[in-house]
This record gives C-alpha cells, structure tokens and sequence, in this order.
C-alpha cells in the first residue's frame, strides 16, 4: 500500500525527551502501514543512536539515518525529504510531540481540499503559538485571507510532489530561522493552503532544562543577517504594496518590536540589549517602508518611530512604562443555562495595578512625526486606544492543563466607557462566553483565560480573582456522560473546569438524611446537580455481607434548583443491616466509579430506614468485611466506594 505520510524528525542529543514524540507516532490513528517515520540522527554523542537503532530494529515503521553533525536542522530535514516516500511529508521536532489523530486529519484533509501545504493546530506548553490562526478551519487560506504569516515554524505537512516540482529545500549550515525562509515560499508558491483548527494535531514543548535550539541567546547581527534572507523571499515572490508590507509587518512586529517592549526587553542585559536595539534599528531603516509599521497597533508604531530616529534610551523608558500595563478580568455570573455554561465577565486594562484612564473626547490621528519624548509616545498612544475603543474585542479561551490546548468560546461582548471625572474614561468590556462541554475533548481541567485586545495590546490573563463572599458557585453539571465542575482555585481565586470530577468534588456532601425520603421500595434524593433533563445513573448497595446493584435516574428539581435521584432499591434483598448508598453518574464508562453518598439504608422490621453514614470505624469495619465476602474479585471495588465516598 503506498505511503501517504513520511515523517521527518531530525534528532541531535533529545536524551529523554525524544521518548514523547517516540510514543506519539506510535500511537497515530493512521494504519500502520500508511506511514513511515525517519530519524535523521545529526551526529547525536547522547546514548540517542542506540536507542533509535533498537527503535527501528523492533518497528518497522521507524527508519535511522545518521550522519555527521551538520550544525543545525536544515540539512537532517533536506535528507529526510530525500529518503521519504510518502505522498506528504510532515516535519517534527525531536522534543514535540503530535496528537494521536495528527497524521491522518492532516492528511485527509489535505487531500479533500487540495492543499499543497496543511498546517494544524498548535499546543504551546511553555512556548508561544499561533492564536488567531486556529479560530476556526480554513479548508482554503492565504496569506491574503487569514493570517498564515503568523505561523513560520517547519512543523506543518507538505506534499512531496510540489517540493519537487519547486525545488524547495531548507537552507543549510548553522543558521537562525531557515523555517522562516522555507516556510515563507511554501507559503507563496502552494496552490492551497488548508488550516486545521478543530484538533490539537502539535504539541511544541519548551524542555525543563530549556534547552529547545529556540530558546538559545542568538548573535543579533547572525540572526538579523538570516532574517533579512526571509525578506528576500517575500520581495522574490510578491509586488511592492500592501500585501508586501502586510508581510513584512509580521518581522517587524514579532521579531523586532516586540523584543524591543516591557519586560521581554528590560530583563536583557544592558550590552546585550544596546546591541540587539542596534541590529534591528539597521533593519528598520534598510528594508521597511512607512506603509510596514502603519499597520502596527499604537504601542508597536511608537516603538518602531522611536527604533527607526535610534532613539534607545527612549526605547527604554517606554519599555517601562508598558511593563506595568495588565488585563484584569473579573468574574460577573457562572451559571448553567440549557446544558451550557454561561460565564459573565468584564476585562479592562490597569497600570500599576489600578485601572487605566482615557480621553473621553479622543480622535484618532495618524502617527506622521517621531514623538518627542515619552510623555508625547504615551499621550498619542492614549488617544488612539480610546479612538480605536470600537474595534476592541474580548475572548474566552479554556486551556487545557495537561497539555496546553486551548479553544475560543463563543463570545458576546459589549463596550462601555465609564467616566471617571476630569474628562477621563474607562474603557470597559463586558462579555457573556457560552461553553459547551460536549465540545471539548476528553477529561481534565481547563483554565478559562481572558484575551483582551484593545488599542496597542493583546494580552491574556486568567478570569479571576472572585472574592470568596459573592463568587458565584454552580453545581456540578452533568453533560452527556460527564460530570463538569467549574470551580475556583486556591489560593488565587481563578476559574477552572474540572471535567470528569467525581468523589468529593462532586459536592453531594451536603445532602441531608433528612431530605430523603422512602415509599415502598424506592426512595428519592435531592442533590446539588444540574441536569437538562432525565440521566440514567447506576446505584450500588454496600452491607457487611453483600453487594447490590440497581438503576436510578436523575432528573431537574422542580424549583430549577439541582436535581433529585430516584431509584427503586431492592427492597426484597435487603436484609436487616446497614446498607452504604454509592452513585455512579458514568453508568456506559468502560470503568464506572461510585461516589458514596452522605446516607445510609437500614432494613428492620418490614421498612427501609434513612440513616447517617456509620463513622469510619463502622464503615471500615463493614468494609472488611465485605470483602471477605464478596472475595478478591470486587475488593477494589468496595475500596473505591469507601475512599471516594462522602
């Protein structure tokens, strides 16, 4: 069967974490035999040779090629394309990792629509990646109609036949940004480009020993040297005009202005930063015209004004005064809302901790002279922020922990200026995001983090802090088969997702013996969850001696507060003793667990009894003893009802 996917991995001296990305192309959902994975090992003096060889000796899949240390990743990726086979390549790090679906929706994607280039969603844990990108699919983008130019690193899927017929290669040798270079002219001379934005295909790791080639401190005149070669790819394949200086915007503001801001800057050493301000300053002046930095946001334009007149020491100043600029978010309503969660909050910006003030009668006018000194940069900056107010937008993202996915909600947002006295305004977003749980992968917590954009900055924070006395506090919901719990963390007081919660923190501690109530042989309990309706649930009854099961369902309380649990309990096999009542919300998991409930059942004398739960001395007691029963099959069972239990 031909080969749909070669994956491209150049390797020197990965040790240990070579072992994710290992473990992640075996696990790839694509058939086995439909790809093929190919190590260029760059002169490794690690243990890494062996143990790829030991790889590669036991799966086919895996192929090794060594050599001698070339210096950097272009050459291992040019053998690579030259050893493939495949119908695409796909190039990885050796420290990243892909997600287990990566190789196939890439690729079936690339064919439906055609692309010569498929870039996926990226995870960034400890590095920074594409956001803006990744809002949504685009089954036909270019850097015309999405911002592709964001997104410049090598770890995208390329068909083979059109980097033969272009010739397209990495530049070689020990050299900063030859994806730059590589990446642009893909870019430019595909047919299609397709974007996957609905499934984390990369995750791009920063090493605990930081490590990453990246995360080196380059040699500004060797790095800018090799930045001007991605400008020359840009000037070969575009017309001077917009879409050249749209282009071009993405180097001046990511690769210069932005190490030119706040703290990013301010923590360099004082050589090392006069140095890099002055390789960027030749930059600026030799390849960018007036329509490059135009395009800017009002605090990168004053940065590059300043950075094109060599004005450092101003450079500096205005660096500190951003650094004490900060999104705050805080938190209005958390409520469920048919089956979804709706989150209220309003974001602003603060310097030095306190809210930000604005004109109130500002107008926008273009930046056409150098500001004289930084009071003129910051007031300019001011203005065009509130002139721009209707162009600001707010974003919920969640975030996964774990792995650092992250996903937009839907949001809807208002703006609002509030005057604050002496012809001042705030400038205030209030927003209501709608999160629906079915639509996120998998168990875990996510973080719900803010994106505020609004005049010169994009910035993100987490939603919080909520103040203990009027935090909203929901229920446990349960969605599908999934019990999610948003929750404030501590000690900060931040919102967090925890899907698949289940033991104490699904919050049935408080349900009272008293609140529950017999007749016949069923009994009804109300409990602190939100449902949308009717949720089969599955109920199991611990004695001394035995071990029952039953059905129950969960159903919407009446009054819309929480839901009540009704079950029919087997009346007929409850002797006289005292019967520990455990739930399991997940009655279809392939490993149901049981949370025990704060009551007990006590058959005597032709009834059913509601009781409190024994103490821990009675409960381990019955415990063991059950599990003497019941025998070795089910004593994780009866251990996990106890442990977890209220």
């Amino acid at each position: 069967m031909p080969v749909k996917v070669s994956v491209i991995i150049p390797v020197y001296n990965p040790g240990i974490y070579i072992e994710d990305c290992i473990t992640s192309l075996q696990r790839q959902s694509l058939p086995p035999e439909e790809y093929e994975v190919i190590f260029v090992d760059d002169g490794s003096t690690d243990a890494t040779p062996a143990r790829l060889d030991a790889l590669a000796a036991e799966d086919p899949r895996m192929k090794v090629i060594h050599q001698e240390n070339s210096g950097w990743s272009g050459k291992p990726r040019n053998v690579g394309i030259a050893a493939s086979r495949g119908e695409f390549v796909m190039f990885v790090d050796n420290d990243d990792y892909l997600g287990d679906e990566a190789l196939e929706r890439m690729y079936d994607y690339g064919v439906a629509n055609g692309a010569d280039v498929v870039v996926g969603k990226m995870a960034g844990k400890g590095r920074g990646v594409p956001v803006e990108l990744f809002r949504r699919n685009h089954p036909r983008a270019t850097v015309e109609n999405a911002p592709l130019i964001d997104s410049l690193t090598p770890h995208k899927m390329i068909r083979r036949a059109f980097l033969d017929r272009t010739g397209l290669r990495f530049p070689e040798g020990r050299r900063r940004l030859e994806d730059h270079v590589f990446i642009a002219e893909a870019y430019l001379r595909a047919e299609n480009v397709s974007v996957v934005s609905d499934y984390v295909c990369y995750y791009h790791i920063r090493r605990d020993d930081s490590s990453n080639a990246g995360f080196e401190r380059f040699d500004p005149a060797g790095y800018f040297k090799n930045l001007r070669e991605a400008l020359d790819v840009v000037e070969r394949y575009t017309e001077p005009g917009p879409v050249r200086d749209r282009l071009f915007r993405r180097w001046l503001r990511v690769e210069m202005v932005e190490r030119l801001r706040a703290r990013r800057f301010l923590n360099l050493p004082d050589d090392y930063r006069k140095e890099l301000f002055g390789e960027i300053h030749e930059v600026v002046v030799e390849r960018f015209g007036p329509g490059v930095a135009e395009g800017l946001q009002p605090t990168q334009q004053v940065v590059a004004a300043l950075t094109a007149a060599d004005r450092y020491d101003d450079v500096v100043s205005f660096a500190e005064w951003e650094a004490g600029i900060a999104p705050k978010a805080a938190p209005a309503h958390v409520e469920w809302r048919d089956g979804s969660l709706s989150i209220g909050f309003t974001a602003e910006y603060t310097s030095g901790g306190e809210p930000m003030t604005f004109p109130a009668d500002a107008e926008a006018a273009p930046l056409n002279d150098t500001p004289k000194d930084v009071t003129e940069a910051v007031e300019w900056v001011a203005a065009e922020t509130a002139a721009r107010f209707g162009q600001a937008t707010a974003d919920l993202l969640l975030r996964e922990r774990s792995s650092a996915a992250q996903y937009f909600q839907p949001v809807e947002f208002t703006r609002e200026t509030v005057p604050v006295g002496d012809g001042e305004v705030r400038l205030v977003l209030r927003a209501t995001a709608t999160v629906d749980p079915a639509g996120l992968p998998g168990d875990g917590v996510w973080d719900a983090v803010v994106r505020v954009k609004l005049g010169g900055w994009t910035k993100e924070c987490r939603l919080g802090p909520a103040p203990r006395a009027t935090r909203p506090t929901p229920d446990v919901g349960l969605v599908g088969d999934r019990p999610v719990l948003p929750y404030w963390t501590e000690p900060h007081g931040n919102l967090s997702l925890q899907f698949g919660a289940r033991g104490k923190r699904l919050g049935l501690g408080g349900v009272q013996p008293m609140d529950v109530t017999v007749s016949g042989d069923r009994f009804r309990a109300p409990l602190p969850l939100h449902v949308e309706g009717d949720s089969e649930v599955r109920l199991r009854f611990v004695s001394s001696s035995r071990i029952l099961d039953a059905s129950g369902t969960l159903s919407p309380a009446p009054d819309g507060r929480g839901a009540v649990l009704e079950a029919a309990m087997p009346a007929k096999d409850l002797s006289r003793d005292t019967w520990r009542v455990a739930l399991c919300l997940t009655p279809g998991a392939d490993r149901p667990r049981f949370t025990g409930l704060p009551f007990a059942l006590r058959a005597a004398d032709g009834q059913v009894l509601v009781v409190p739960v024994p103490g821990p001395g009675v409960a381990l007691r019955l415990a063991r003893r059950a599990r003497r029963v019941v025998g070795t099959a089910r004593r994780k069972v009866v251990s996990r009802i106890r442990i977890g239990g209220q």
